[in-house]
């Protein structure tokens, strides 16, 4: 019980030191990035359902680098089966075929192949809030493996928090969205020289077509001998949706 209080402490502490050291040397390249900009919402009353899984459903996303506004791939991602497991095909105009995403239940994940390398985990994590309502947030923890390594598992903590409703543009269309937060803001890298992780994704989810139509991510970690200050970065990413049936 020490042990973990004494952990949960240090991750506590770890990210308030992430937060206040990072937010020094994003000023001038993250704030200077074009963020998306939506019309706030009333919040819709009843709250929208998310659309249900079913074989054939579709989303092709464009995916830029915010540093320069780079198109770097065309991302398709398609329901493949419905069941115990929905499963997601991913392919990429240029990478080729990507990584299934599992989620088991629907909006939950078990299988996330968006960072590299693909996280699978030992329970099934949500990947939009539980509740679409702004104010809501939730924290989980789990474990996660690396596909084809069995052997070792890693920490993972995510808060969840919703923040708005927005109505938003993309090149797919107009749509209602709800503007939520994905932070990881500590967890245990598979790669053993990474000392301490950061990760930020932003989603601006819609109920109507089951999927984000905006996903916005980064992360950040160091090394030995790196500071906050200097972290490396992981990946800056932003996905649009161009399709979707």
């Amino acid at each position: 019980m020490i042990e973990m209080t004494m952990k949960f402490l240090q991750i506590n502490i770890l990210r308030k030191l992430w937060l206040l050291v990072l937010a020094v040397p994003l000023v001038g390249c993250i704030s200077s990035q074009p963020f998306p900009q939506g019309v706030v919402l009333t919040p819709p009353t009843p709250t929208p359902v998310m659309r249900a899984p079913k074989v054939g459903q579709e989303w092709v996303y464009q995916v830029r680098n915010i540093f320069n506004q780079e198109i770097l791939d065309v991302v398709t991602e398609k329901v493949v089966s419905v069941g115990k497991e929905i499963r997601i095909a991913r392919t990429g105009l240029k990478a080729g075929p990507l990584d299934d995403e599992i989620q088991s239940p629907w909006g939950h994940v078990i299988q996330d192949p968006h960072w590299k390398p693909t996280q699978k985990f030992e329970q099934a994590i949500p990947l939009w809030p539980e509740q679409l309502v702004p104010g809501w947030s939730g924290f989980y923890r789990t474990r996660y493996q690396v596909p084809g390594y069995p052997d070792s598992s890693y920490y993972w903590g995510l808060n969840i928090k919703a923040i708005e409703w927005e109505r938003i543009t993309v090149p797919a269309g107009s749509f209602a969205v709800l503007h939520y937060q994905s932070e990881a803001p500590y967890f245990e890298s598979n790669d053993l020289f990474r000392l301490a992780n950061y990760r930020l994704d932003d989603y601006w989810l819609s109920p109507e077509i089951g999927r984000w139509v905006i996903r916005r991510d980064y992360g950040r970690y160091i090394t030995a001998g790196v500071y906050w200050s200097n972290a490396y970065w992981e990946d800056y990413l932003q996905w649009e949706l161009i399709s979707w049936k």
